[in-house]
């Protein structure tokens, strides 16, 4: 098999792309055009830093991009997180204490990795000399609060008076702010929720944001806040604070761990991009995880839909391609991509056909030298279990759990499985939560959640369901029944609604249960369909199977895209994008072979 260069593929992607004209790409690029007009495009540090990227290293890659990319719609640079952790032994993901905080509770970046934000500055030289390359500049940031904050109890900034805070005449305080009950789930020492019915919180928000438009900051990636960690209160005050900004910041939502078109219509209209997937890393298992939610957010007419100050995305995550670190980790890029050559081209047709935000992972120092090997992934195995997905109480298929009186007086909260004649295949036992030691906090949970349930998978356990793991969860992973602890942690309590629905109270979404063995399976045969700017139709097969395919359509089938013409044989000629083959005129049907785990994309042109 003939090995092709990263960067011939990189630029692929541009020459691929149906997403908008040469006038809109134009108007996307300058500041006339609205709020992402285009699926972003650009690179992000995380595939390939983690966390521990320097200010040397970021504009490096930065220089790359717009050497050899900006002209090609590449133009943001992003640094994923903890931009603002200090790289010392016993620092990590998950950390606390190692965050460097302003006097008002705001993470500011780490001095050691970035010199420039000696002094107050900030990413403001940062992001001068992303500006300067012709590009923008981008930042992770997390839900809420830092617990460091917290736990420092730092006051409250007024922008408006550039003063601590003060409301019914007293100053705030973190600790008046901060939910400890709501630390985000996978990373339960570094953040957590703010109460944002306090004005406090909601001036803390304001703080941030302002703060970021101050240093030049372009583009915002929000984590800990959609999926299974919803926040759709904090989402709107950040959406309103963006859009009072006189600096245009593009709005993007992560991580999206059981995100559902159902819940994204209550965000798409607040935001720029949200994930839809859990993290993208280079395994087989997770490409193939992204077929049926691109399906199914197609289908919901959610792609390029009304979004802050422009339009929104459902975004697929990042392309892990290249030169790679691994999940969490301290030390990276040190790695090739898993992934091999025909995988990542299926990867990237699916991408784009889908059109989602494309931003790339790998090392870009790296791109000339780096070529793709063959690997055969490790195959997933199928679990014949139950697992608890959440998704928005709107959905109707959240309605079917029940309650049930045991004999002894227990009660089960059960879901209702039509398959099995209503017979419960999936119980929890309900318990009020105890309180073992009567504190102040232990006190003021219990009246918070009064009429909410602890729920055990047996009575005896001392284990309570949790609503979100504990652990950043990668596409091709099932969100199992997840039990720890029992605590007074908004992510295990539980409501049991009359209409038949389970809401958790860290999230507001609501359970279901699903087979997990169903939901592994990632084989068969796949076909996306789209039109170019020129009238063109782009078909495309995908093999998800672990043996080569034959895959056909019939030209008849693809006037679906073009209703108002009659597609039929002999009407249409083709090409195939990736060996460059010119097949001539389409016959009734197009039919060809394609590899395990491989696509083909075909271009058609068709007379009227």
């Amino acid at each position: 098999m003939k090995l092709v260069s990263l960067l011939s593929f990189f630029f692929f992607f541009f020459l691929l792309f149906v997403f908008c004209s040469q006038r809109e790409l134009g108007e996307a690029l300058s500041t006339r055009g609205g709020h992402a007009n285009c699926p972003p495009r650009g690179w992000n540090s995380y595939d390939s830093f983690s966390w521990i990227i320097s200010e040397q290293e970021f504009l490096q890659n930065a220089e790359v991009v717009s050497r050899r990319l900006l002209g090609h719609g590449y133009q943001y640079v992003v640094v994923d997180f903890l931009w603002y952790r200090r790289k010392v032994p016993g620092a990590y993901t998950d950390s606390l204490g190692f965050d460097v905080i302003d006097k008002w509770g705001r993470v500011i970046p780490d001095p050691q990795r970035w010199p420039s934000s000696k002094n107050g500055k900030g990413f403001t030289e940062v992001a001068k000399k992303v500006h300067g390359m012709g590009l923008k500049f981008g930042i992770h940031v997390m839900r809420g609060i830092s617990t460091q904050a917290v736990n420092a109890n730092t006051p409250i900034l007024d922008v408006s008076t550039g003063r601590a805070y003060t409301e019914s005449g007293r100053f705030w305080y973190a600790k008046d702010i901060g939910l400890k009950d709501r630390a985000c789930a996978w990373m339960p020492h570094g953040f957590m929720s703010v109460d944002t019915n306090l004005g406090a919180a909601r001036a803390f928000l304001r703080s941030l944001y302002t703060q970021y438009a101050e240093w030049g900051v372009d583009f915002v990636k929000h984590d800990c806040i959609f999926g299974d960690d919803l926040n759709v209160n904090e989402i709107t005050i950040v959406s309103e604070v963006l859009k009072e900004l006189n600096r245009p910041i593009l709005y993007s939502l992560s991580p999206g761990t059981s995100a559902t078109p159902t819940m994204a219509k209550d965000v798409s209209a607040l935001v720029n991009m949200y994930r839809i997937t859990g993290d993208d890393w280079d395994s087989w298992g997770d490409v193939a995880a992204h077929f049926n939610v691109s399906r199914d957010f197609a289908a919901a007419h959610m792609i390029g839909d009304k979004g802050l100050r422009g339009t929104s995305w459902p975004d697929l995550d990042m392309l892990p391609i290249g030169w790679l670190t691994d999940p969490g980790s301290n030390d990276g890029p040190h790695r090739k991509s898993k992934l091999n050559l025909d995988e990542q081209r299926t990867q990237m047709t699916l991408w784009s056909m889908a059109k989602s935000p494309l931003m790339f992972g790998g090392d870009l120092r790296k791109l000339d030298s780096i070529t793709y090997e063959s690997r055969r992934p490790k195959e997933m195995t199928a679990l014949a279990s139950h697992v608890l997905h959440l998704t928005s109480c709107k959905d109707h298929k959240a309605k079917g759990w029940v309650s049930e009186v045991l004999d002894n007086e227990l009660e089960r909260i059960c879901w209702k499985d039509s398959r099995r004649n209503y017979r419960p295949p999936f119980c929890l036992y309900k318990r009020k939560p105890l309180v073992t030691v009567a504190s102040d906090d232990e006190i003021l949970h219990k009246q918070k959640y009064q009429g909410k349930h602890h729920l055990l998978a047996l009575d005896s356990m001392e284990s309570c369901l949790d609503a979100s793991p504990k652990t950043k969860l990668t596409s091709q992973e099932l969100k199992s029944s997840l039990f720890s602890p029992c605590r007074w942690d908004a992510n295990q309590m539980w409501e049991l609604n009359i209409n038949e629905t389970l809401v958790n109270s860290y999230s507001g979404l609501c359970g279901v249960v699903k087979n997990a063995k169903a939901n592994v399976n990632s084989g068969g045969i796949r076909s996306w369909v789209a039109t170019g700017r020129r009238g063109e139709i782009y078909l495309s097969f995908f093999n998800l199977s672990s043996r080569k395919m034959v895959i056909s359509a019939k030209v008849s089938d693809l006037n679906r895209v073009h209703p108002w013409r009659s597609l039929h044989q002999g009407s249409c000629t083709y090409r195939e994008v990736w060996t460059g083959k010119d097949y001539g005129v389409a016959k009734e049907t197009i039919s060809l072979a394609v590899a395990k785990h491989g696509c083909a994309l075909l271009v058609l042109r068709c007379s009227p």
